[in-house]
């Protein structure tokens, strides 16, 4: 996008009031995206951004600007106008730039290219068709599907370039149910770095699409769910969303850094129960929230997060890691160039156990089964969380015994990890994307089914009758 030459120019620019560190970070994104409503095509887009970011350090102090204007005199201009935020002498000058070699894990087998606009409209209405017809009483049938290939070109005053390719697709399946004035609304959206491929040939649409209509369905027919304190069986895959929230944020550098986590100063410490252990990979080839290298320049990694209960490490980027002694271990994430890079979570999931599914179920006298999540919200710096339920049935003497909805988990990250009692060998993930203070961003959630032992359950349904 811009000669070493010129990234050097720019570096020493930056660095020229006193500056310790300094980085240019440039992006080209094409992006694509189709959305039908009841089968008809609504709106279909595309378009390329481009731009570059500069961020300055100064020991514990940031500051950080965008630009389109990736000329000289534009990228010149910015330098200059971000390192009059210091006031001091060049503590050293870039000389040399020279490229790091950036393994390429997430290659897509077919192009989002080679596919024409029309033949990703059939697909999508085939979905949409499945769904219209599963039943007169689906009334709306929404289908979106999106794909961008981002370029990514890092320049640093270590003299270091980065060049990474980050290619992602993904469609969201909506089936809106109603009767008699009652509407119930189920969704889908599987999504990953890779091409068209993952969409033909490892995914079923259509086994999807009628999950969907079945689930928005069973949902119109159930009961208002009853509240109170009982146990909570979690579904595997979005189930992972409580986790993500409610104790994946408080990990990450940029909250445990400043002393505004819960879990700060607790490494080594136990937070959760012994059958929690939990991870975040960024390195699952293909997935979601993987990638080659993070926003910094860092390799991704596999960071064991928590193991048998005892907190064993933290998500983080290299200026958070100033606040703690340490350097990243590949965790820096942005939307794009218009902001700066934090520590975020990338694949995040609990790992599996030993009961089955079927176990956990069977050994709950009485409690709600949460099979999917939806929205929420957390309170970062305490943890505290409500996150409605999607899909969720009452469990009698170890079987499910009914549907309920408006169901909502109420609780705490720092007492949920604590009450899990069994865990599931069923892992699995589910996409969705996280917003924070560096944008919006691809991540996967996941966990196996696993078993609270007790919980408060919000509903309308009246006292708990067991």
């Amino acid at each position: 996008m811009i000669s070493k030459n010129l990234a050097r120019d720019v570096l020493n620019i930056a660095l020229q009031t006193g500056g310790d560190f300094a980085e240019i970070y440039l992006e080209e994104n094409i992006s694509n995206s189709i959305s039908l409503d009841n089968g008809k095509v609504e709106m279909v887009n595309s378009g390329i951004t481009y731009g570059a970011g500069i961020r300055i350090l100064n020991k514990l102090q940031s500051v950080y600007g965008y630009t389109n204007d990736i000329s000289r005199k534009g990228l010149e201009k910015l330098a200059k106008t971000l390192s009059a935020s210091y006031e001091g002498q060049p503590l050293f000058k870039v000389t040399n730039i020279n490229k790091v070699r950036v393994p390429h894990k997430h290659k897509p087998k077919i192009k989002y290219s080679d596919i024409s606009v029309q033949e990703k409209i059939e697909r999508m209405k085939s979905a949409s068709d499945i769904m219209q017809n599963y039943d007169p009483r689906i009334a709306r049938t929404m289908v979106s599907f999106a794909d961008n290939t981002k370029k990514v070109v890092i320049f640093n005053s270590e003299g270091k370039q980065f060049t990474d390719i980050r290619t992602r697709g993904r469609i969201y399946m909506t089936a809106i149910a109603s009767k008699e004035g009652a509407i119930e609304t189920s969704g889908v959206g599987p999504g990953a770095q890779k091409g068209m491929e993952f969409f033909d040939q490892e995914l079923d649409l259509k086994e999807l699409a009628t999950e969907v209509a079945k689930t928005a369905l069973i949902m119109l027919d159930a009961k208002e769910c009853p509240s109170g304190k009982m146990p909570v069986i979690i579904g595997n895959g979005f189930g992972g969303v409580i986790f993500h929230e409610a104790c994946g944020h408080p990990l990450e550098a940029s909250s445990v850094g400043r002393g505004l986590s819960i879990f700060s100063g607790k490494q080594g410490q136990k937070i959760a129960s012994d059958l929690v252990s939990a991870v975040d990979d960024g390195t699952i080839e293909g997935a979601w929230g993987s990638g080659n290298i993070d926003d910094e320049g860092n390799k991704t990694q596999r960071t064991l997060l928590i193991k048998n209960g005892i907190l064993n490490d933290y998500m983080v980027d290299n200026f958070s890691g100033r606040r703690m002694g340490r350097s990243g271990n590949g965790c820096a994430r942005r939307q794009s160039y218009r902001y700066e890079p934090t520590s975020r979570m990338s694949n995040t999931f609990i790992l599996p156990g030993k009961s089955t599914p079927e176990e956990i179920i069977k050994a709950t006298k009485f409690g709600l089964y949460a099979k999917s999540l939806g929205g929420g919200s957390v309170n970062p710096t305490t943890g505290d969380f409500n996150f409605a339920c999607t899909e969720a049935y009452i469990v009698k003497d170890g079987k499910i015994a009914y549907p309920v909805k408006g169901a909502t988990l109420i609780g705490s990250g720092k007492d949920v990890l604590t009450r899990v009692d069994m865990v599931g060998n069923d892992l699995k993930r589910a996409q969705g994307m996280c917003g924070a203070s560096s944008g919006s961003i691809p991540v996967d959630v996941g966990q196996p089914t696993i078993r609270l032992s007790e919980m408060t359950v919000g509903g309308r349904g009246g006292v708990i009758k067991q």
